[in-house]
């Protein structure tokens, strides 16, 4: 194999030839970079995913700096892009004010002596971007897609999730969590904040009490509890709604109807709230405004924040540079505005053609093998043909772009920014609620590295900086393309077929279309492979094993994703031999271009915390677990028994 294959897209810099394709193939593929990286200082991660955030965040880095160093029209993009990067960039200002940003909401969390203040005060920091009980989003209403309502769901921890409030795994950072709080606590001149400290980690162990779990609360069934406002009252008897609504600054209609995700989280809140202990909640109110400030005060909240939620949680060990962070809060706040410049300069229109051509193949993959499938009857596989039908590709950006015009934006004061970029988004998101269904918008900016399937609205979204190599080369054969990112664009197509998007039909509702048979034979497929996830556990956390039910929706997606891949670099051939490059045959190159995309490493302490919270697969079982249950790599590695990828072929796991 020449180590010089660009023309094939195999990166075999990275490989490990001393390691079996049959025994390990993540590591056959990216041993040698396992072996010789480091994971940079100021992260918990590397690999292909973070090489592309790195390009993506220098490119639009030199936007911003651009655009900051050069006047613009007040009012226009550029200038409050310029303006927001200057006003958090301003190091010298910052360090000067202090704690002085937010003194005056620190007296008033102080100062509350009833629930009626503690609900006033915590509406007023929510309605300027502040964190509080629970939260509220606005989406398609998932079983009448063709309007918007208010979703709400449980919150108030500091922790990653429940689970860190009880598993003796996590005890370490529950001790940690109170060290950090009465360090921040002093650090805002607080006196006595190891007491703060106890209440509030009291405080949040019965909250997180009433929190469901990671696996209940993805099922799309159970999270979904339609109430009027009368309803949501009685519901959550003890939490002064009107008092909420009025200091919240949220309009009436927003929640005339909701979506209470998890209702006995609701009741749970009331009940303590009904229970009010004026000491616990003024910690917890002061906690919160002074934890979700940090990264935007003087530096000694900056590094005391870090050294908790980065280093002690993640594992990291450095803080990430300024201009880093700074780039990471436009993104977030101006993303769209970002956007438009970066398409212009890095995503020529010769990529979008060609994605266009694969996700069209990739559709029509999954068309022929959803009719050739032996276990579902031809009722259900109508309703699945009706579905993939409908689906939606969106391509690299959107086709209309954010109106950012109600916003205003200082050079000066970044606190100030940030609540007027939190009131942005509120009045954004309130005003669908009545509004047609925008079914241009996006949900990522085209600068992310990433992609989603929604299944409110049936779409796929592929934002133009994951278009990159590894994943996509306009340059490379088409095998490693399909591999890479062909494989993403099946996986996201089969998140409308995994455990929960299947209960989705193809206009976005809600809505049961399988039979009883198929349904049942569809979970004891899924079922098995829950099994196998639950078995394995990464190589640097042996003590910890990955969670099959909370990650089987990604897992599906994987499976089908590979699955579906294969089949329509196959239909790219149209019928032609795939040529030989590098000694390597099409699907042998297609497979290593599966394995490229997951080239990574995770540190100890993030791999613990993911695992705990995050429905993805650690990245070696997204490649060697995925490929033990499809029968076509078997064929080109010529896999047999005895070998530690192979599988009997009667426990091997198909589903699409």
């Amino acid at each position: 194999m020449s180590a010089n294959s660009l023309v094939s897209g195999v990166e075999s810099i990275h490989q490990n030839p001393a390691v079996r394709p049959q025994d390990d193939f993540f590591k056959y593929v990216n041993g040698k970079w396992l072996d010789e990286s480091e994971i940079p200082s100021d992260r918990s991660s590397d690999g292909a995913f973070m090489w592309l955030r790195d390009r993506s965040e220098k490119q639009v880095r030199e936007i911003i700096e651009e655009l900051s160093n050069s006047p613009a029209p007040i009012g226009s993009n550029a200038q409050k892009i310029g303006d927001m990067y200057r006003s958090f960039m301003d190091e010298e200002r910052i360090e000067k004010a202090g704690i002085s940003p937010i003194a005056a909401d620190l007296a008033k969390t102080q100062s509350i002596t009833s629930v009626e203040d503690f609900l006033a005060v915590m509406g007023d920091l929510e309605s300027r971007g502040g964190g509080g009980l629970f939260y509220t989003f606005v989406n398609n209403d998932d079983k009448d897609s063709s309007t918007y309502i208010t979703y709400m769901g449980q919150s108030g921890l500091s922790l990653p999730d429940e689970a860190y409030y009880r598993e003796p795994e996590f005890e370490s950072a529950r001790t940690g969590l109170l060290a950090h709080i009465a360090k921040m606590f002093e650090l805002a001149g607080i006196s006595d904040g190891a007491s703060h400290a106890r209440r509030i980690m009291d405080l949040e162990t019965e909250i997180a009490s009433h929190h469901w779990d990671q696996v209940r609360d993805r099922d799309a069934e159970l999270t979904y509890n339609k109430v009027t406002y009368a309803q949501l009252q009685e519901l959550s008897h003890g939490l002064n709604w009107p008092l909420w609504v009025a200091a919240s600054k949220t309009p009436q209609k927003v929640i005339d109807q909701a979506i209470v995700r998890q209702p006995s989280f609701f009741t749970g809140i009331g009940q303590m709230l009904r229970n009010f202990d004026r000491d616990s909640w003024s910690s917890w109110l002061t906690w919160h405004l002074l934890s979700g400030s940090a990264s935007f005060l003087s530096s000694a909240f900056v590094n005391e924040s870090f050294a908790f939620y980065g280093t002690a949680l993640s594992g990291t060990p450095q803080l990430r540079e300024r201009w880093k962070r700074g780039v990471g809060l436009i993104e977030g706040s101006l993303g769209e505005a970002i956007g438009e410049i970066y398409v212009d300069r890095h995503f020529p229109p010769t990529a979008k053609d060609r994605m266009v051509q694969l996700v069209q193949n990739l559709i029509e993959a999954y068309r022929v093998d959803i009719d050739a499938l032996t276990w579902m009857s031809p009722e259900t596989k109508k309703k699945a043909q009706e579905k993939l039908n409908k689906f939606t590709p969106k391509i690299g950006y959107p086709d209309k772009w954010r109106d950012y015009s109600a916003l205003s934006i200082s050079p000066t004061d970044l606190i100030g920014n940030l609540n007027a970029l939190a009131k942005f988004g509120q009045d954004y998101e309130f005003a669908k609620i009545g509004a047609p269904i925008d079914r241009q918008e996006w949900h990522m900016t085209p600068q992310t590295v990433n992609a989603y399937y929604n299944p409110g609205m049936n779409e796929i979204v592929f934002p133009a900086a994951i278009l990159q190599p590894p994943f996509f080369d306009l340059h490379a054969d088409d095998a490693v393309n399909y591999g890479g990112i062909g494989a993403v664009i099946g996986h996201e197509i089969g998140h409308g077929f995994d455990d929960q998007g299947s209960k989705y039909d193809g206009d976005g509702n809600l809505e049961n279309w399988w039979t009883e048979k198929d349904r049942d034979e569809f979970e004891k497929r899924t079922a098995a492979l829950i099994a196998q996830y639950d078995a394995l556990y990464p190589e640097n956390t042996p003590d910890t094993h990955v969670n099959g039910a909370l990650t089987i929706g990604e897992n599906i997606g994987d499976l089908g994703g590979v699955t579906i891949a294969h089949k329509a670099y196959q239909i790219s051939l149209a019928g032609k031999p795939a040529p030989v490059i590098d000694g390597l045959t099409g699907d042998q190159r297609f497979y290593i271009g599966y394995a490229q995309v997951w080239r990574g490493k995770v540190r100890a302490e993030e791999m613990r915390r993911r695992i705990a919270t995050d429905p993805h697969s650690p990245a070696e079982f997204r490649c060697n677990q995925i490929l033990k249950n499809v029968s076509e790599f078997y064929e080109a590695f010529d896999v047999k028994e005895g070998d530690a990828l192979y599988l009997p072929e009667s426990e091997r796991v198909e589903i699409w």
